[in-house]
């Protein structure tokens, strides 16, 4: 069997096997800093706990990003998700490697073309969403927005976790109705399903 821990930055919801325990406290803002974790017992931690630390403290790391993290059996690392700036992956990459019980890094994160079309999307869908005083303008004020809009040749892919089930659908018809965009995948999770 193929243990892996798997920590994915911005899902704010945890998820271990019956074998653990489920910590963190269950509000969303409380889960700010929280990722998703697939852990097999044997697993430390300590390990995703300064994975996630040092992934989620990267400078320019935002919004229009994207990285999941998968830690295996042996304690080396995958990096997969999609930045806009080729220093985000590298400052992915690099954070890991200060980490001593990560041995090597497979950096598998895609940088997303350079589009002024793809720039202009990224700040209507954004402004779609989080449009003041609209139902989703509360995530866009949290520390960290966990709703991530990642944009490539036209097409959006919404990552993240909201609240509700209302919440990701009026995201994905917000994102829906900006101009321009080809096609719109809701990949938000809804923080009430997590078991």
């Amino acid at each position: 069997m193929n243990h892996r821990m798997q920590i994915t930055l911005a899902l704010l919801l945890i998820s271990v096997p019956a074998a653990m325990s489920v910590f963190g406290a269950s509000s969303l803002q409380s889960e700010q800093s929280k990722a998703s974790l697939s852990i097999s017992p044997a697993m430390s931690m300590n390990v995703s706990d300064e994975v996630r630390h040092q992934l989620l403290m990267l400078p320019d790391y935002g919004i229009f990003d994207w990285i999941e993290c998968d830690i295996h059996a042996d304690r080396t690392a995958t990096l997969r998700g999609e930045v806009t700036r080729p220093t985000v992956k590298s400052e992915a990459e690099n954070a890991l490697r200060k980490i001593e019980s990560i041995p090597s890094v497979d950096n598998q994160i895609e940088v997303l073309p350079i589009s002024p079309t793809d720039d202009q999307i990224r700040i209507a869908v954004y402004r779609a969403i989080f449009r003041y005083e609209g139902p989703l303008f509360r995530y866009a004020t949290q520390s960290i927005p966990p709703i991530h809009i990642i944009v490539n040749n036209g097409r959006v892919t919404l990552k993240g976790v909201v609240a509700t089930e209302t919440d990701s659908q009026q995201a994905f018809m917000a994102a829906n109705g900006v101009s321009g965009v080809f096609e719109v995948k809701n990949e938000l999770r809804v923080e009430s399903s997590r078991g």
